[in-house]
């Protein structure tokens, strides 16, 4: 044992030397950390803070597309992404499992709610080694119905995360002027077309961020410091675009895309004291929230597509030779063909033989092509009349506010060419540099350029940003010549002989020229056949004091046996009611009413509802009360505005407003209630409404959908005729029961 005992000792001086050193190596490393703060050259207060400190995205909001009148275009909503949690690590406690514990339960289930397969679902719930799942397109955009349907049915591991979309409550409204958004790889929202692709800067807001300290599980902790940087919502954007007056060409054109299921139409109407569109459209259309339809058309026809614009283009050749004192309405002329030179072809009037020997006026009443070229060669002079062409703004775009504008074409080589350009062949233009030209003919000579921004708007501060101001981009006539020039295309319209005669308006006196365009084919030829042109018409209103431009051209309509030849028919379907219904809209007096006619209506707010109701039952005005109040406080159409034959009258109380049966109504009426009522409204379909989401005497809360689902009165009648033959169906086998009970 003793021999051993010296082993020993030395053996635990060993290991009293190793410890001793372990500690004074441990004790040197906690001061050294203690006093530098770093491990391994990192610094641990740095490693600290990444590991616990979290930060999060505040998303801003993209800013609003709204009409003149402050109305609603565009605007961002809250939407739901689904999303499936598969890792079991995120359960604690098995009884409230955090993950998908059921996927054929769970995918049964699901596929009751977004639109894909139950196999498919089952799939992805099943995948292996993945934390968690989404449903691409199916899962995206669940709106909150979907949402709350879904979370009722408590399946584990399904949860949300929240996102906005855009949402255009007018559905088909204008869609290729304002666009659509589509989300990029990043699931930013990005602008495509329109408004939407030419603001997308200004519309797009930036993201603000939330810094915090957390737990391990990443909750905040109680004394944990936040630092905030607020978002910056996008700009909002006032559009010179007026919902009603676009309503009534939406309106307008759908008829007639119904009747004559042309290739397509394209219309403008435009106010020309300032150059604002007031309106803009085309079919074919497409929705802007599901893109529906946008696979038949691309562009914006107005302002993207040049074409031959066929007799409209007289105007401006008219304009041009009155301004240089060289057109006399009454000196007479051999219409019928004209040759330019012994080398070229003749050309001839659109019936092939003229009219004999007449007046130059008659010529522009009968929209004679030699009349006009007579003009230009031998009035005129081809210099002087090219020079007007850039007067007008023919060769050049017009600088609107909306992307990939295309320029005017003017061809004007040959002397064949410069003929031909003054009646509107060969050369090509946009309908949008004809409504810019147009506006020199109504404006008294000067020119104004064409704009559909009416100002920037900052969404949080309501700080205006930029406002635009009209702008006169040339002055190629005079007050005088306008004069002149408005006179002699009235007489289009009113004359017998002339080719304007469907565009008369009762009580209002229009100015303006019809157009029949030839269609380039295959190899350059013309297309043959009565529908194989685009009929349009270029008019103005009053024509005294034009207060609007309207134009409408419609491409191949499917005319009628008994309407060949008579594009006039489907173009005046659009026109008239669009130009008559904007002027009374606008408050706009005919120059010939009956007094009896004329209902302005007087400032009913302060009134008792008994009084009110009255005084407008005796004016044989139909009236319509929200709410149960006693008093009146608030109208629409306001005070001093006329109304319109049909027309109902909404007045707000003081009471709780509930809704009223909008059955029948037209969509104008029901506008009136959710600007009252402080709702979103959002309408699908045409004609009257027949159905809508709001029953009958419910409170009414502002912010609230109205949803109304609109029919024709043949659609009505169709669904009516159905709902007969299922109720006679019924009656019958409800009495074979009864036989044979």
């Amino acid at each position: 044992m003793n021999k051993k005992q010296p082993y020993m000792n030395v053996g635990a001086a060993i290991l009293f030397v190793i410890f001793g050193l372990l500690f004074f190596v441990l004790l040197f490393r906690y001061f050294s950390i203690q006093i530098t703060g770093e491990v391994g050259g990192q610094p641990l207060a740095a490693k600290a803070q990444q590991k616990y400190s979290r930060e999060g995205i505040i998303q801003a909001s993209r800013g609003e597309i709204l009409d003149r009148n402050g109305e609603v275009v565009a605007e961002d909503t809250t939407s739901y992404n689904l999303i499936a949690i598969l890792d079991k690590k995120m359960t604690t406690n098995p009884k409230k499992p955090n993950h998908v514990v059921n996927p054929r339960k769970t995918a049964t289930e699901l596929a009751k709610y977004i639109n894909m397969d139950e196999s498919e679902i089952y799939r992805r719930l099943t995948k292996k080694g993945q934390f968690q799942v989404e449903f691409s397109k199916a899962g995206r955009d669940i709106s909150n119905q979907t949402k709350t349907n879904i979370e009722a049915l408590h399946l584990p591991g399904i949860t949300f995360t929240r996102d906005s979309k855009r949402f255009y409550p007018n559905g088909i409204f204008a869609s290729h002027l304002v666009g659509y958004v589509d989300k990029d790889d990043t699931n930013k929202s990005v602008g495509k077309m329109g408004i939407e692709k030419t603001l997308n800067d200004e519309l797009t807001g930036k993201n603000g961020k939330i810094n915090y300290a957390s737990d391990l599980w990443g909750y905040i902790l109680p004394d944990g410091k936040e630092n905030i940087t607020p978002a910056q919502n996008g700009n909002d954007v006032y559009l010179t675009i007026d919902k009603k007056i676009q309503t009534f060409l939406e309106d307008a054109m759908d008829k007639v895309a119904k009747d004559y299921n042309p290739k397509k139409i394209i219309a403008i109407v435009a106010d020309p004291k300032t150059g604002e569109i007031l309106a803009m459209g085309q079919r074919p259309s497409f929705h802007p929230k599901t893109k529906e339809g946008i696979d038949k058309s691309w562009h914006n026809e107005a302002v993207e597509t040049s074409f031959e614009p066929g007799s409209t283009m007289k105007i401006f050749t008219l304009a041009a030779a009155v301004q240089e004192n060289v057109f006399n309405p009454n000196e007479k002329y051999q219409s019928g063909s004209y040759r330019v030179t012994p080398k070229d072809k003749p050309i001839h009037d659109h019936n092939g033989s003229g009219w004999g020997p007449i007046t130059y006026l008659e010529g522009v009443q009968r929209s004679s092509n030699v009349a006009f070229a007579k003009i230009a060669n031998e009035k005129l002079g081809f210099e002087r009349f090219r020079e007007y062409l850039s007067k007008f703004g023919f060769d050049k775009p017009t600088g609107i506010e909306l992307p990939d504008e295309a320029s005017g074409k003017i061809q004007f080589t040959y002397p064949i060419e410069k003929i031909t350009t003054a009646y509107g062949q060969g050369t090509a233009i946009t309908p949008i540099q004809q409504i810019q030209a147009a506006t020199a003919i109504a404006n008294d000579g000067r020119m104004l350029k064409p704009h559909v921004i009416e100002k920037i708007v900052n969404h949080d501060t309501d700080k205006t940003i930029k406002q635009v101001t009209p702008e006169v981009v040339s002055t190629p006539i005079s007050a005088e010549t306008a004069k002149k020039v408005r006179d002699y295309l009235e007489t289009v319209v009113t004359s017998p002989k002339g080719t304007g005669t469907r565009y008369q308006i009762e009580g209002y006196s229009v100015a303006g020229k019809t157009g029949t365009a030839n269609i380039p084919g295959p190899g350059g030829k013309y297309l043959k056949g009565a529908n194989n042109y685009i009929f349009s018409f270029l008019g103005m209103a009053p024509k005294d004091d034009p207060k609007l431009i309207v134009y409408v051209a419609v491409q191949q309509p499917q005319l009628k046996e008994n309407e060949m030849g008579q594009g006039a028919i489907p173009v005046s379907a659009i026109f008239n009611p669009v130009m008559q219904n904007s002027l009374h809209y606008l408050n706009i007096q005919p120059s010939k009413v009956e007094k009896a006619a004329v209902k302005k209506l007087a400032n009913l707010k302060g009134q008792s509802v008994e009084d009110a109701v009255k005084n407008l039952k005796a004016s044989g005005i139909e009236t319509v009360l929200l709410g149960n109040g006693t008093k009146i406080v608030g109208q629409l159409p306001e005070a001093g505005i006329t109304v319109l034959e049909g027309e109902k009258v909404i007045l707000q109380t003081d009471g709780d407003l509930t809704a009223p049966d909008m059955t029948g109504w037209s969509l104008r009426d029901v506008m009136k209630v959710a600007n009252l009522a402080g709702l979103k409204l959002n309408s699908k379909g045409k004609g009257y409404v027949y159905q809508q989401n709001i029953k009958p005497k419910a409170l009414l809360r502002n912010g609230d959908f109205l949803i109304v689902d609109l029919k024709t009165p043949e659609e009505q009648w169709e669904e009516a005729k159905k709902a007969s033959k299922n109720g006679q169906a019924k009656t019958e086998a409800n009495k074979e029961d009864k036989i044979q009970d």
